[in-house]
């Protein structure tokens, strides 16, 4: 009696086991997309994982856990060109400018003229994607001759979150204040592609002047922050895109770091 139950039982094992055999679908070896032998395929894999480590490689400056660094990565300029031409490159824009709005709402102006907001001016106010766009996006060493020229034209596009931000802050009744790396020898193209991109209104354009020249970003920009504390400004806000507009031994009570992974300045 035993012996039956047990060979009822392996006869029953059996039958479910070819059941589950034929309900699984079988993927003939060539047929299989991901296989190693199709070049198109490798060609996707490889794409997506520049993509995975561009994208972790942007988040690591743009958090400046990557330190000093001199140009992108050769394997991320079409992700870099693809960021900064498309939609989340302005997205990110328009967030970090909402941030800057929310806190400027929370401030209570004195309106004795001393309640300051800074801004950097290049990929702050002012885009320079047409120069970069014909320069690798940041894949080339940065050339200082060819900039200049760029900046002589005095066509750089105003940034749309930027803008809009810049005439929010305004009307808050904020001293504003421009606080830029270009040296004083470019004042005059800089106050014209400012009016023509649409600003106006500020306080002070600050440049690097003959004592300037040479410094380190990060110590001019904190002396001229210290200057205008040293004047009786408060300085509520800094709106930059290199952690040297933002950081240093004097600093804005917020400050608010744009996106830029084409390039880094001390």
């Amino acid at each position: 009696m035993e012996t039956g139950r047990y060979v009822a039982v392996l006869l029953i094992l059996s039958l479910v086991s070819q059941s589950l055999s034929q309900m699984i679908i079988q993927i003939p070896p060539e047929n299989h997309r991901s296989a190693p032998s199709d070049p198109i395929s490798d060609g996707r894999r490889n794409r997506d994982a520049d993509d995975l480590y561009c994208d972790s490689w942007r988040f690591s400056v743009e958090t400046n856990d990557a330190g000093t660094w001199r140009q992108i990565p050769s394997r991320c300029e079409e992700y870099v060109k693809e960021y900064i031409t498309g939609a989340r490159y302005l997205s990110d824009s328009d967030v970090a400018s909402g941030d800057s709005l929310a806190f400027a709402n929370t401030v209570e102006v004195a309106g004795n003229g001393k309640d300051a907001w800074i801004f950097d001016i290049d990929e702050t106010l002012l885009s320079n994607i047409p120069y970069y766009a014909a320069h690798g996006f940041g894949s080339e060493i940065f050339d200082e001759n060819s900039f200049d020229e760029w900046i002589e034209l005095a066509e750089a596009p105003a940034l749309p979150a930027s803008l809009k931000l810049y005439k929010e802050v305004e009307q808050l009744g904020f001293t504003i204040f421009l606080l830029t790396g270009r040296a004083e020898a470019q004042r005059n193209a800089t106050v014209k592609n400012l009016l023509f991109a649409g600003y106006s209104n500020w306080e002070r354009l600050i440049l690097r002047g003959p004592s300037d020249l040479g410094k380190p970003a990060i110590v001019y920009k904190s002396e001229k922050r210290k200057e205008l504390e040293d004047e009786g400004y408060t300085i509520h806000a800094s709106s930059g895109d290199q952690w040297s507009d933002l950081l240093g031994f004097s600093t804005a009570i917020r400050s608010f770091k744009l996106p830029n992974p084409m390039y880094y300045v001390a």
